[in-house]
């Protein structure tokens, strides 16, 4: 899922709002963020840290060359969030979407995303988030110096909690040679998977032609895919039951079918 040397890389609808008549249900039955960050190397601070002030973009990409970045050198393009609560008989889809750096800052991005966290303490679940997005994140967050305490609410950091579920870790039992990528998963259990010409490894191109929001579209496929891979797993665990894992499928695709105008890049995961 973030596989690039130059990316990983995630609004819900232009902010991180979800309808005021879910909040109290929010709570009392459990909510759940589906998430998951692009980014793109952070230039100016490998250049700090390496003694490249001065230097132009040009040479401080050479220096960091073709290897994958370490993640603090990653600042974040989007984060991308599905909200969801868990309603009397299936799992309800209340926003998704992917705030974006053409529209706010970085800044502003990290704060908007802590912010819901800390009013909703949701379990949040990610696809390789605890080996990329939560480090990254708090990176991110220091150096914007983002004050984040709902991040402490729940321990999040826990690698070995459900708090923070990482869908890569648990279905391959946190072994590397049973690991697939999200998109072999999504196929494999039918779903349509990630859309074709654009993955991982195209996100740092797309941002310097200044394709900011088709990375942010991008990001919104893979929430939809992480959420329905993790409502398959909430199935499989019996978390859920046939009949309320076709009702919460039934309401991811409500949701997307009336905002199909407005997100037209996810019509075709819903045709599975």
């Amino acid at each position: 899922m973030h596989p690039a040397p130059q990316t990983k890389g995630a609004q819900i609808d232009g902010s991180f709002s979800v309808p005021q008549s879910h909040g109290k249900l929010l709570h009392m039955n459990g909510s759940v963020i589906i998430w998951d960050l692009e980014t793109v190397p952070d230039l100016q601070g490998f250049a700090s840290a390496n003694g490249l002030v001065g230097k132009t973009d040009a040479e401080i990409q050479e220096a960091i060359g073709e290897k994958f970045p370490k993640h603090i050198y990653h600042s974040i393009v989007c984060i991308g969030a599905l909200v969801a609560h868990r309603g009397s008989d299936c799992w309800v889809v209340d926003a998704l979407g992917a705030p974006h750096i053409g529209e706010r800052t970085e800044k502003q991005l990290i704060t908007s995303f802590a912010d819901k966290i800390a009013e909703l303490s949701p379990q949040l679940v990610t696809f390789n988030g605890n080996s990329f997005d939560l480090p990254v994140l708090r990176y991110r967050a220091m150096v914007n110096e983002v004050s984040a305490p709902g991040l402490s609410l729940r321990p999040y950091f826990n690698r070995y909690t459900e708090d923070a579920l990482d869908l890569c870790d648990v279905l391959s039992s946190f072994s590397p040679q049973a690991k697939a990528s999200l998109n072999e998963i999504s196929r494999i259990l039918g779903l349509p998977g990630k859309p074709s010409g654009i993955d991982g490894s195209e996100v740092y191109r797309y941002f310097v032609d200044g394709k900011i929001k088709e990375i942010a579209d991008y990001c919104e496929t893979d929430i939809v895919n992480t959420y329905r891979v993790w409502l398959r797993y909430e199935l499989f665990r019996g978390r859920v039951s046939h009949a309320e894992f076709r009702a919460s499928e039934a309401s991811l695709r409500d949701f997307v079918r009336a905002r199909s105008n407005a997100k037209p890049h996810l019509a075709d995961l819903m045709t599975n």
